[in-house]
């Protein structure tokens, strides 16, 4: 699903589709991440370290790692984390990366809201490398 503008709707899936879309299909790749609403405190796996080529358990700032998205992917993706707050659903889509010391790659970002007393208070979902789905 690569982002295109304006932003599809395909993107975002109503959060009753959560158990589906968040569970992974095989373990290669994949890693888990949530971010806290609160402080954009961002919890990852290992995997998504190794996503980011980031020293695992390193604390990263979201800035930090939005920065790290080529800006087109960037944009698509803020969009849509804008609209899943909003909104209370989901969200896929394919970004282009670029890894601390590796070449761009291609990452499937799923993400789901965390609500509590009808406010989304934070955001989790899985990191996928999907950079051979590009070549």
């Amino acid at each position: 699903m690569q982002p295109t503008e304006p932003l599809p709707l395909n993107h975002s899936w109503p959060l009753i589709d959560q158990a589906a879309r968040l569970a992974p299909d095989n373990g290669v790749g994949i890693g888990r991440w949530a971010c806290d609403l609160a402080d954009n405190a961002l919890d990852w796996s290992d995997q998504v370290y190794d996503i980011f080529g980031l020293p695992r358990g390193e604390r990263i700032s979201r800035a930090d790692a939005v920065a790290l998205y080529c800006e087109d992917s960037r944009d698509a993706m803020e969009r849509l984390r804008a609209h899943a707050i909003r909104h209370r659903r989901g969200f896929t889509v394919d970004v282009r990366i670029r890894p601390v010391g590796s070449p761009l790659r291609w990452m499937r970002l799923s993400a789901a809201p965390i609500c509590r007393h009808g406010q989304v208070v934070a955001l989790h979902g899985l990191k996928q490398d999907v950079t051979r789905e590009y070549r």
